[in-house]
């Protein structure tokens, strides 16, 4: 695998300390969101099985949706700029397997990235590397508003 290209200005470590605090105090942190990789050709983040279920005690679809978006939505951002805003309106799921525990680990890659419309693609993965569900996630790109 090829190195992941590190954002204009940014080291790694910076990288990452930027994606884990513009997720303090937000849904991120409700579903314990963990940032394992940011670079511009991918993101790598995982989320915990526990907490994270469905009445039936395995991975909720949601919460495998909102760690797809997530990782796409922030992708775009080390992209565009972390002025501009993307707004996901489009999401695809497709759920393969289910989990009971440990964590799922999504890796997010940009099919495009353009001027004002954004494509991604991820995988997620169990603790043992199976597939548990694949996601695209189209974004359009805003200006970000005054104020």
């Amino acid at each position: 695998m090829s190195e992941n290209r590190t954002p204009p200005g940014f080291t790694r470590e910076q990288a990452l300390a930027t994606a884990r605090e513009i997720g303090r105090g937000t849904f991120l942190e409700r579903i314990e969101l963990e940032w394992l990789e940011v670079g511009l050709d991918r993101l790598v983040a995982r989320i915990p099985v526990a907490g994270n279920t469905q009445p039936y005690g395995i991975l909720h679809g949601g919460a495998t949706a909102a760690l797809c978006e997530t990782v796409g939505s922030f992708g775009t951002s080390i992209h565009v700029g972390l002025d501009r805003r993307p707004v996901g309106v489009q999401l695809s799921m497709n759920h393969l397997r289910a989990v009971r525990e440990g964590h799922v680990t999504a890796t997010g890659v940009p099919l495009h990235v353009g001027r004002t419309i954004a494509l991604w693609e991820m995988r997620v993965e169990d603790d043992e590397g199976r597939l548990v569900a694949v996601g695209t996630l189209t974004l359009v790109i805003r200006d970000a508003v005054p104020g």
